[in-house]
């Protein structure tokens, strides 16, 4: 009889058990394991991510962070006091990954600066498909359209001995990828106030004011803040799709900083529909 007891008691333990984990752990949730990392009061520790920095929570007023200088990828790390209690730190990044990690205090850390290798700490956050493309997605289309073996012509200014070209138009969904080469053959780099992209009126009436309509890129690959003498640079920008209205043309204005070698490309309607499609991921 002591026996059964005992039996009845052990399948009861046992399902009391199962039944508090599937409460503590549901089925479509997962764990996101944290990384360890010690700080010092009286250092910096530097985290390197491969994408830049959307959100930072820390755990505690105990720990002071705070981005790299004039860089969105970089967080700097360390104790506002020393020996504080264990706590941690979350950081989420503009290709849709949140890092975990769990702070300690150390006197005299022995690595002071990491960088976060993508896909290995960082765990995908669930997202709608509906929602747009993040920025690892972005620059991986980019980076299609970058080496793609299409070539656009007839879309270029060469002045000042600086050739800007556009060479391809690509789409994907709602994303159009515009693909632009800038070479200096001159003596003098080349200084990029900014690069914009306009929807203008094909002729200005007279005595009617002339409208333009800005189209700002929401990512740039292998964006350039100076093309250097006798160099060339391949940039790709990712901008919404939109369409050109009857009597108006895209164009792309090239402005050189503290200079005047500025170049501008025009493009009609009928060089648009020449947009080629990006291959799926």
């Amino acid at each position: 009889m002591r026996k059964i007891i005992y039996m009845v008691c052990g399948v009861l333990l046992l399902l009391a058990t199962n039944a508090l984990a599937q409460q503590s752990a549901p089925a479509d949730l997962f764990v996101i394991t944290p990384y360890s990392l010690t700080v010092s009061y009286s250092k910096t520790t530097n985290l390197v991510f491969p994408f830049a920095i959307k959100s930072v929570d820390r755990g505690s007023l105990d720990i002071l962070v705070q981005k790299a200088k004039g860089l969105d990828n970089i967080l700097q790390v360390k104790a506002g006091k020393e020996c504080f209690t264990e706590t941690n730190l979350t950081v989420v990044t503009s290709d849709g990954k949140l890092y975990s990690f769990i702070l300690n205090y150390e006197l005299n850390p022995s690595i002071l600066n990491f960088t976060v290798a993508d896909g290995l700490l960082g765990q995908k956050l669930t997202t709608d498909k509906k929602t747009a493309l993040n920025d690892a997605e972005l620059n991986n289309y980019c980076a299609l359209a970058e080496v793609d073996k299409g070539i656009l012509r007839g879309v270029k200014d060469n002045r000042y001995g600086i050739r800007f070209t556009l060479t391809g138009m690509f789409i994907k969904d709602n994303v159009m990828y515009f693909r632009i080469v800038l070479q200096n053959t001159s003596n003098i780099n080349y200084d990029i106030d900014q690069l914009r992209f306009f929807i203008r009126d094909l002729k200005k009436a007279k005595r009617t004011a002339s409208q333009e309509i800005e189209i700002k890129p929401f990512y740039i690959k292998n964006e350039k803040a100076i093309v250097t003498a006798n160099s060339e640079s391949t940039i790709v920008y990712a901008l919404p799709k939109f369409t050109l209205p009857e009597k108006k043309f895209l164009a792309i204005q090239l402005v050189e900083k503290n200079g005047g070698r500025n170049l501008d490309l025009k493009i009609k309607d009928r060089k648009m529909l020449k947009l080629a499609i990006l291959p799926s991921l």
